[in-house]
C-alpha cells in the first residue's frame, strides 16, 4: 500500500485512519469511515482496489462527483469509469465491453443504476465481472438524521440482499453519532469497523461577524482573496441573485447557483467554476456536493445555516488541498428567525430543528474558540488552549469595557424580569424596544428596560451567551429555553470593582471605510514559506492550459499544494519531480516535461 500510495499518487506517508480503512476493505470487513473533507477518504477505497483482482463498485450520488473522481484517477494511470445518464449509447456500449473484458478496477454507479427499479439486468452483468467490494460514498445521505438527506440513497438498503457475500463500506465527511448507527442499520452493515477522524481542519481559519453592512463587510473578506476561489451562501434564492449581480458589477467573476436554475444552467455554472473559468459562486445550499474544487480559498457565509452540522459540511469546502482557507459566517439575529419559518410545518417547528438552530445561534454569538466549538458539537475532545486559526484565538476581537458592569445589568434585568424569557425577548428589553410582547407584559416599566439602549442587540446577545457558558446565567433544555439567574450570577451580583476579574468580548467596532488590519494565522504563514509567488502563478498559468488542453479540470492536473512545492523546491530534473508531493510516475510522465521547462525558463528570466 506504501509503494501504491508513493507510485501512484506522489504521497509520502498515510493520513490519520487511512491506512485502518483500506486494511478494512482487504480483509473484507464491512466499515464505517468518517473522516473529514480533505482527509482522504476517496483513496481509502481507491487504493486497494489496485491490489485484489476484480471489480471495486463505488456508489455516489452526482454525476459531476463521479466525473471529478474518474477523471482524477485516469490522470493518475487508474482503470476507472462512471457508468451515469449523461453517457450516450455507443459510449455506454463501449464501457460495458470493457466492463465484461475486466478492464476497469473501479467503476462509479449512482443508488438508483444498482438497486432501481430496472437495475436487475444490470445486477446480474456485474455478477459476472468480479465484484468484490461495495463502497458508498456520500453515505450520510442515507441517514434521515443527516444533512443531506436523499431518499433514493434509502433504496441502498438493498444492496445486503443483492450481494450477500461482499463486504460494504461507508464513506462520509461529516456525521454524529447518531447518523453513523443510522447508516449501518440502513445498509445492513455486520460488525462494522467504525473509523472516525479528527472533525478538526487546522489549516481552516474560522471567524464569525454580527452583519452590520452585509456588502461592507463581504468587500473587506474579498480583498484578502482576489483572484483566489470561493464559495458565498445565501439562505434564499432572492439573495443569491442579488448578491451575484453585485459581485459582477464590481468585476469580479462571479455567477449564482441555486435549484430554481435550469438543470443546464447549473450544470454550466458548476463547470465553469470547476474549470476555473469564475472564481466566485454565490448559491444556496444547493451548491457543493458536486464540487471537487481543491483550492478553495474562502467560504463565506453571508447567513447562519440551520445548524452546525450544516456549517461543518459547508465550509468544508474550502481547503481540501490542505492548504490555508477562510470561513467567515456573516449572521444576524434574523438569519434563525428566518429558518424557523421556512422549517415550521403547521405553524410548529421540529425540537430538533429547534435545538440545531439554538446551538447555531451559541457558535455565532459566542466567544470560545471555534475549532474547539466545531469538535466538542460532534463530541470530541480538543487539546490546543490556542488553535492559531480563529478570530477568538488570533486575538481579533475587543474586550468589553467595565465587563463586571455590563453583566451586572444583564443579570439584574434577568432577576428583574422574575420567570425566564429567551434571548430575544431579554434583549428586546435591554435595548429599550417596545416591542408587543413587551408592551403586553409591562416589562417597559422595569429599571432595567434599556439599560444597554446604546449597544446592538446582536452584541447583547453574544454578552448573554457568554455569560451563559461562563455559569452566570443557566438556559432551560426545552422547545421554548429561557434564561435563569444561576447561584455563581447571583454571586457577581453583589460583587463590586476588582472583587470579580471578569472579562467579556465583542467584535470590533470598525469605523466607517477603516480597513481593520487581521493577523496572519500561522497555517497561511507556513504554506507560503520559500515559495516563489511569481513562479507559483507562472505555473498556475500552466496547469489551466494544460487542463483546458486535455479536458479535464485544473485540480485533476496538479493540486495548488503541488504547485506551491514545485515553486519552493525548483526541481530541475524528472527524478527530483517525483519527489514533490502528489505527483507519481503518470503524472511525471504526462505532464513533468512541460513544468520542469517552466521552472527552468523562470530560472532563466530572473
Amino acid at each position: 500500500m506504501q509503494q501504491l500510495l508513493e507510485r501512484v499518487w506522489g504521497y509520502e506517508r498515510f493520513r490519520p485512519l487511512q491506512l485502518e480503512a483500506m486494511q478494512a476493505i482487504l480483509s473484507g470487513r464491512d466499515s464505517v469511515v468518517v473522516l473529514p473533507t480533505g482527509g482522504g477518504k476517496s483513496l481509502c477505497f481507491q487504493a486497494p482496489a489496485l491490489v485484489r483482482e476484480g471489480l471495486a463498485l463505488i456508489v455516489s450520488p452526482l454525476i459531476s462527483l463521479m466525473k471529478d473522481q474518474v477523471d482524477a484517477l485516469t490522470a493518475s494511470g487508474v482503470p476507472a469509469a462512471a457508468l451515469n445518464s449523461s453517457l450516450g449509447a455507443r459510449e455506454r456500449g463501449e464501457l460495458l465491453a470493457k466492463l465484461q473484458a475486466g478492464h476497469y478496477r473501479l467503476l462509479y454507479v449512482s443508488p438508483e443504476r444498482l438497486v432501481g427499479e430496472e437495475s436487475e439486468g444490470f445486477r446480474r452483468l456485474l455478477e459476472r465481472c468480479a465484484v468484490w467490494c461495495i463502497a458508498v460514498d456520500e453515505a450520510h445521505c442515507i441517514s434521515q438524521w443527516g444533512h443531506d438527506f436523499r431518499p433514493e440513497y434509502r433504496q441502498l438498503g438493498r444492496l445486503r440482499e443483492c450481494f450477500p457475500g461482499i463486504s460494504i463500506h461507508a464513506y462520509t465527511a461529516t456525521a454524529t453519532e447518531r447518523v453513523r448507527r443510522d447508516i449501518a442499520s440502513e445498509l445492513g452493515l455486520r460488525q462494522p469497523q467504525v473509523l472516525v477522524g479528527s472533525f478538526d481542519r487546522p489549516n481552516l481559519i474560522y471567524r464569525a461577524l454580527a452583519r452590520t453592512n452585509l456588502r461592507r463587510q463581504l468587500e473587506q473578506i474579498l480583498q484578502r482573496h482576489r483572484d483566489e476561489a470561493g464559495i458565498i451562501y445565501c439562505i434564499s434564492r432572492k439573495e443569491v441573485e442579488a448578491l451575484a449581480a453585485w459581485l459582477q458589477g464590481l468585476g469580479y467573476r462571479a455567477e449564482a447557483y441555486h435549484a430554481g436554475l435550469s438543470d443546464s444552467d447549473r450544470s454550466r455554472r458548476q463547470d465553469a467554476f470547476r474549470n476555473e473559468r469564475i472564481d466566485i459562486v454565490v448559491a444556496t445550499v444547493a451548491f457543493g456536493m458536486g464540487i471537487d474544487r481543491s483550492n478553495v480559498r474562502f467560504v463565506i457565509h453571508a447567513g447562519a445555516p440551520r445548524s452546525l452540522e450544516h456549517y461543518q459540511q459547508e465550509s468544508g469546502r474550502a481547503g481540501r488541498d490542505g492548504l490555508e482557507a477562510e470561513c467567515a459566517l456573516i449572521w444576524s439575529p434574523a438569519d434563525f428567525i428566518k429558518w424557523r419559518s421556512l422549517t415550521a410545518q403547521g405553524g410548529a417547528i421540529d425540537p430538533a430543528v429547534r435545538q440545531h438552530l439554538r446551538e447555531m445561534e451559541a457558535y455565532a454569538a459566542g466567544v470560545r474558540c471555534r475549532h474547539r466549538a466545531l469538535v466538542s458539537y460532534f463530541g470530541q475532545s480538543y487539546e490546543p488552549s490556542n488553535c492559531g486559526g480563529c478570530d477568538v484565538c488570533l486575538g481579533e476581537l475587543e474586550r468589553a469595557e467595565e465587563p463586571l458592569l455590563l453583566a451586572q445589568k444583564i443579570l439584574s434585568c434577568v432577576a428583574r424580569l422574575r420567570r425566564g424569557w429567551g434571548t430575544r425577548h431579554l434583549t428586546d428589553v435591554l435595548s429599550g424596544k417596545q416591542t408587543p410582547k413587551v408592551l403586553e407584559r409591562g416589562h417597559q416599566e422595569l429599571s432595567t428596560f434599556g439599560l444597554l439602549r446604546d449597544l446592538p442587540g446582536s452584541e447583547i446577545r453574544g454578552y448573554i451567551e457568554q455569560l451563559t457558558e461562563l455559569g452566570y446565567l443557566s438556559r432551560t433544555e426545552d422547545d421554548y429555553p429561557v434564561h435563569l439567574l444561576a447561584p455563581k450570577g447571583v454571586e457577581l451580583l453583589k460583587r463590586r470593582g476588582s472583587e470579580a476579574p471578569l472579562a467579556l468580548y465583542r467584535q470590533p467596532r470598525v469605523a466607517r471605510g477603516v480597513e481593520r488590519a487581521l493577523k496572519i494565522a500561522p497555517a497561511a504563514q507556513q504554506s507560503w514559506s520559500g515559495v516563489d509567488r511569481g513562479l507559483f502563478e507562472a505555473l498556475r498559468e500552466l496547469r489551466l492550459k494544460v487542463a483546458a488542453e486535455r479536458g479535464v479540470p485544473p485540480y485533476v492536473v496538479f493540486h495548488d499544494k503541488t504547485l506551491r512545492e514545485l515553486a519552493r523546491q525548483r526541481p530541475q530534473t524528472a527524478e527530483e519531480l517525483l519527489r514533490i508531493h502528489g505527483i507519481g510516475r503518470r503524472k511525471a510522465e504526462d505532464f513533468g516535461p512541460a513544468f520542469l521547462a517552466a521552472i527552468r525558463k523562470w530560472g532563466q528570466v530572473i
